[in-house]
């Protein structure tokens, strides 16, 4: 006699979804900068300086607020 073992009852199994390729917390933070940096460059232009100077002070403030954003927002254990 030969014995035949049934399928399993439940669904097929899948493969465990990829993790994201950017955390909530890293894309807010980003993307919060962006925003501010946009603004400041916009700002600056508006006030007559040079094209240079508003793209220069628009990618200081970029990149002076992420350190400060981190801080700011949670969301990451530390």
């Amino acid at each position: 006699m030969t014995h035949t073992t049934p399928p399993p009852a439940g669904p097929p199994s899948r493969p465990a979804p990829e993790p994201p390729f950017l955390s909530l917390h890293t894309t807010v933070v980003l993307l919060t900068a962006l925003v501010i940096g946009l603004v400041s460059g916009g700002l600056t232009a508006l006030t007559g300086a040079p094209p240079a100077a508003a793209v220069l002070a628009g990618l200081t403030s970029t990149g002076l607020s992420v350190p400060v954003l981190i801080s700011l927002i949670g969301g990451r254990d530390r």
